[in-house]
């Protein structure tokens, strides 16, 4: 068994039948959706037409949504249905990140993931989805794409038939007869404030009174989403890519009229402040122990059992931010006990816990006076330290759905975190605390050299050409749109050139304390930055 759809656009007259019928049969809250229509008119008047899409789960052969989630709560049947099972889920958004069709939302009642299932419970009883049964016009085809015969498997091999972004390699197995690009394709046209029938331009569903949930510029119907500053103006995404089209940068002869609620910013402060946390954690330890490891310093027991304290204050922050961000908070657990090893949430999540253990053995050996016995945990450490910076890298990889985070140099950027963040912590504390003096001058030395390695890393990000047309997109927004006096005020600015400047023409601690705290900012502003900004191209 093979089970897909065919949504067949030549019959498909635009109204709603599948949607009511998705959301009856599986009580949907108002504000998201399993299944929708978009509508999109195209042409100018009199020439003009109004195109229907369904939208809904592709159920892909290759699900990205299944490989990231931490605990299996979105898992593949053997009959090709991706399914989901709410009691393990804890609402950790990844699979919305990783989902290239915008398919799964954050339900606001269970506040666990829910998306179309294929209506698999009838499925198993021998019944159609409840969307195919109440479609008028039977535009709506289910069934096993594998059997010989079938109206399904005549269909797609006998008329001409399209699916979403399949240069994903997710092998979608839903299919559009007469499928039209100004539909399909999301920056084909702009999304809006304002649609046909109704007024309501933001979902509820990631809604739930969390910090992350930006409005990108327009109302939120949640009375509980609080508005943030760069991101509640007047102007949807047109503010984000200056021109006249907003996304398009020219007139478009089609438009939206008709679609989905936007879902927001999923992944907000509570993931970028993670980041830096782990980072700080990872650097703050990891570089006076490699120092130490090369010779260039005597650490004595003191130094590392405050360092190792300090790192395990900033882990435990880390983990503070990534249970915050969950929205089932009480399942956190779930990561380490009910695990999913394809996902890299749950790699990271054993690795916070074993560079954890790692540390506090460390710190406390030399806090009670045993260093000598566990100066074998060193290097254990400093591998532990490199992969707690950079598995996040790996994790963004796997969000399929944000083409900027599919970069290589993503992992040299999270890297450069710890490196250039933990050397900047302890510039700061070496203006308080003398013992750390010694280092200081290589300590300098390593932030120079980092933040040259960081320009020119960015540049490379930024200035190369990118495959896809969301990267080409993410990459104004940062430069040239909403995220613009940030990126070059704060991250370059603020954030490399000026403390670069004060590295290399001073010597006084005061000046190399506040060096430190210029590039603490700028690390804030650019992991913000690139956690959000990739969230801001729409996926549907």
């Amino acid at each position: 068994m093979n089970y897909g759809f065919v949504i067949d656009n030549r019959s498909c007259i635009g109204c709603h039948a599948c949607t009511v019928a998705c959301k009856a049969e599986h009580d949907v809250p108002i504000g998201v959706n399993r299944t929708w229509v978009k509508y999109v008119e195209k042409g100018q008047f009199p020439d003009t037409r109004r195109v229907f899409s369904v939208m809904r789960c592709n159920h892909c052969e290759y699900a990205p949504c299944v490989d990231i989630c931490p605990t299996q709560a979105l898992y593949l049947r053997p009959d090709g249905i991706v399914d989901f099972s709410n009691d393990r889920c804890i609402g950790c958004k990844s699979c919305t990140q990783a989902c290239p069709y915008d398919a799964i939302y954050i339900d606001p009642e269970s506040h666990t993931a829910a998306k179309c299932n294929y209506c698999a419970h009838r499925v198993d009883v021998g019944l159609e989805p409840a969307c195919v049964n109440v479609c008028p016009t039977e535009a709506i085809i289910s069934g096993d794409l594998d059997q010989k015969g079938s109206k399904i498997a005549n269909l797609i091999s006998r008329q001409q038939v399209t699916t979403r972004k399949p240069e994903k390699g997710t092998r979608p197995k839903l299919f559009y007869v007469e499928g039209d690009d100004v539909s399909l394709k999301p920056l084909e046209t702009e999304q809006s404030s304002k649609s046909l029938w109704g007024s309501q331009s933001v979902g509820v569903g990631h809604f739930t009174g969390k910090e992350s949930s930006y409005s990108l510029g327009f109302e939120s119907s949640n009375s509980n989403s609080r508005k943030f500053n760069n991101y509640s103006g007047k102007n949807s995404l047109q503010k984000l890519v200056p021109g006249k089209g907003g996304l398009s940068g020219g007139a478009r002869p089609a438009k939206r009229v008709y679609d989905s609620p936007s879902k927001g910013i999923l992944w907000g402060w509570e993931v970028a402040g993670y980041i830096l946390t782990k980072a700080l954690s990872a650097g703050i330890l990891g570089l006076p122990l490699l120092l130490n490891e090369f010779g260039l310093i005597n650490l004595t027991s003191q130094i590392i059992w405050i360092t190792s304290l300090l790192s395990l204050i900033f882990l435990g922050a880390t983990g503070i931010l990534l249970i915050m961000d969950l929205d089932q908070p009480t399942r956190f657990l779930y990561v380490l006990l009910r695990p999913h090893w394809k996902s890299w949430l749950v790699k990271g999540g054993y690795t916070i816990s074993a560079f954890g253990g790692l540390v506090t053995l460390l710190g406390g050996a030399h806090f009670l006076g045993y260093g000598e016995w566990v100066n074998w945990l060193t290097w254990p450490i400093l591998m532990f330290s490199i992969l707690l910076s950079i598995y996040t890298a790996f994790l963004f990889a796997q969000a399929k759905g944000r083409d900027f985070w599919q970069s290589p140099l993503l992992i040299l950027h999270m890297l450069l975190h710890a490196v250039v963040g933990g050397s900047a912590l302890i510039l700061i504390l070496g203006l308080f605390w003398e013992p750390l003096h010694s280092m200081i001058p290589y300590i300098k030395n390593i932030l120079i050299g980092g933040l040259v390695v960081q320009i020119l890393s960015l540049a490379a990000e930024l200035i190369t050409p990118h495959p896809t047309v969301d990267s080409i997109r993410t990459v104004k927004i940062i430069t040239k749109g909403v995220f613009k006096s940030e990126f070059w005020g704060g991250v370059v600015l603020i954030g490399s050139l000026i403390p670069f400047l004060m590295l290399i023409s001073s010597f006084a601690p005061f000046i190399l304390a506040f060096a430190g705290l210029f590039v603490l900012i700028g690390i804030w502003c650019s992991v913000r930055i690139w956690v959000i900004a990739p969230q801001m191209i729409p996926l549907s």
